[in-house]
């Protein structure tokens, strides 16, 4: 085993033995497989798209699997073994539409478009050679390791996105594109620095396309006063990001005497109008994804992870949890995706809601939520008069994940000591550490302004190039805006090349830099971007208030 696509890696360089996430070996290895199953149907699918074929089931296939061997998303080998196969099959399908019409495809004898395998032990064996260390190169394997996180993170969005039908050739084209490009050993560096930076560009689109999606469901999410406490009905906690599932799941639990709450990223679903006309969807419970054991043992209901962000099932839980869409848990019963058209059945969710107990609070109290874009600048006017008068010196996007590591507390530390005329922009579940510390107000505007999920970091970026327009600048790196971004998983990674295309330097992420970042490699992001990590928070705060 080699895992090092996450911030947690072991000894900041990788897991070698277990994960740090829980996953083990053997998964890791089959979903190191099942990476390179993808990169050899990209191969044929690259090549079917310019010949004008149907691709559509390959798109799907990447697009899925890719968001599968996310960190925390899928723990279940034989979830990963099908996938694998069913890969060879849509492979070879591609391969034989292609020969029938003669074209010849680049690539077409690698041994990610020959090989196959039958039994469990053929995809064992295989497994153990495919995984992140065949690529012997330091540099180049830090080059194709950042754009395939890069991927994994776009095809996320473009994922979500599917989920309510949008669709965007031109991600599905890339997501192809850079899966082959990663197998091509005549690409240099200087070729893949220009991927990685092709999928920042794209990744922006990526953005868009589930921002347009979300809101075209659900409308513009509004200034929402989300309840923190708990009512007296058996509930449902809905963790991971999917929208749709949660829509769905309103739908069917109406009438029902079961309460509907939100855990983790799934808070700023309270902001879109579309669901507040549901009264039986009363608050959210609990913080961000890392504390889940604690919280869904005393959450006492039912609970639905619908994406990433599940960790290791404990068993004073385990009967009551279930998973759906990408996410997966050996033992953990699985709502399968409905027929095309229709909607997922959660009978078995709502059935075991309904013997439960209420759930333990754990809290009271209020946030408030729903800073995306649209909202933002729509009190523009009001922001830019506070930056021009003095009131509002500094924003800090702060957005993001949060984590186990200790040295995570930075980020709390580092909001408290933020002076009392600068203002925090931020997505993700990285608000966590400071969303409840209540840090006032600018004349109206919260010092705290979030803009949703890191599905919502889009905001983050429409609102700076707003600001920009709107101060008549140049360079978006004259706004008052500094990056002191906490990362986690591959979402984040997709997140930073997309600001990196937009132009914005100097961006700062902690608590440390990805391990998956070879020497030369991080030196040509320092060198060219002005990327930076963390240190104390006195030096840092120095460091960014004398901008």
């Amino acid at each position: 085993m080699f895992c090092y696509q996450c911030q947690e890696a072991a000894k900041g360089t990788g897991c070698t033995v277990q994960g740090v996430c829980g996953k083990t070996g053997e998964t890791a290895a089959l979903q190191d497989l099942t990476m390179y199953v993808l990169k050899g149907i990209a191969l044929f699918a690259d090549a079917a798209r310019e010949q004008g074929l149907d691709v559509r089931a390959a798109d799907a296939r990447i697009r899925g699997d890719l968001f599968a061997t996310i960190t925390n998303a899928n723990f279940d080998d034989a979830v990963f073994a099908e996938k694998i196969r069913d890969g060879l099959a849509c492979r070879d399908e591609l391969k034989q539409q292609l020969a029938a019409r003669g074209v010849d495809v680049p690539l077409a004898g690698h041994d990610a478009a020959t090989w196959t395998a039958v039994s469990e032990a053929e995809l064992a064996a295989k497994a153990r050679t495919v995984g992140v260390l065949a690529t012997e190169n330091e540099d180049i394997r830090s080059l194709r390791e950042l754009l395939t996180y890069g991927l994994k993170g776009m095809a996320a969005y473009a994922e979500h996105a599917a989920h309510l039908g949008h669709f965007h050739e031109e991600v599905n084209a890339f997501l192809a594109k850079g899966l082959a490009a990663a197998l091509d050993d005549s690409l240099g560096a200087d070729e893949l620095v220009a991927l990685v930076l092709e999928c920042g560009r794209h990744g922006v689109t990526a953005m868009a396309l589930l921002d347009g999606a979300n809101t075209a469901a659900y409308g513009q999410p509004e200034v929402t006063r989300v309840n923190l406490g708990v009512g007296t009905r058996p509930g449902i906690l809905v963790s991971g990001h999917d929208l749709k599932d949660l829509e769905e799941l309103l739908k069917q639990t109406e009438g029902t005497g079961i309460d509907i709450y939100t855990h983790s990223e799934m808070l700023p679903a309270h902001a879109y109008p579309a669901f507040k006309k549901y009264e039986h969807f009363v608050g959210n419970y609990g913080n961000a994804w890392w504390q889940q054991a604690e919280e869904f043992e005393s959450f006492r209901g039912a609970i639905l992870m619908t994406t990433n962000c599940i960790v290791p099932v404990k068993d004073s839980y385990r009967d009551r949890i279930f998973t759906t869409g990408h996410a997966g848990y050996p033992g953990v019963p699985h709502i399968p995706a409905a027929a095309e058209g229709e909607a997922k059945d959660f009978t078995a969710v709502i059935e075991r809601a309904k013997a439960s107990l209420p759930p333990v609070e754990l809290e009271t109290g209020e946030l408030v939520n729903g800073f995306a874009h649209a909202t933002v600048l729509g009190v523009a006017d009001q922001v830019i008069d506070a930056v021009k008068a003095g009131a509002i010196k500094r924003f800090f996007v702060m957005a993001g994940c949060d984590g186990r590591m200790k040295s995570r507390g930075y980020y709390r530390d580092f909001a408290l000591a933020l002076p009392e005329d600068t203002v925090i922009l931020t997505a993700g579940c990285a608000k966590y550490k400071y969303n409840k510390l209540g840090l006032g107000e600018i004349g109206g505007i919260p010092r705290v302004l979030d803009a949703g999920q890191c599905n919502d970091s889009y905001s983050l970026a429409v609102i700076a190039l707003k600001l920009k327009e709107a101060f008549g600048l140049d360079d978006i790196n004259d706004l008052p805006i500094t990056y002191n971004i906490a990362w986690y998983e591959q979402k984040a990674v997709i997140v930073l090349l997309a600001l990196l295309h937009l132009g914005v330097k100097n961006i700062h992420l902690g608590p440390t830099l990805p391990a998956f970042l070879s020497p030369n490699v991080a030196k040509v992001l320092i060198d060219t971007f002005g990327i930076g990590g963390i240190t104390t928070v006195d030096q840092d705060m120095e460091q960014f208030l004398a901008v």
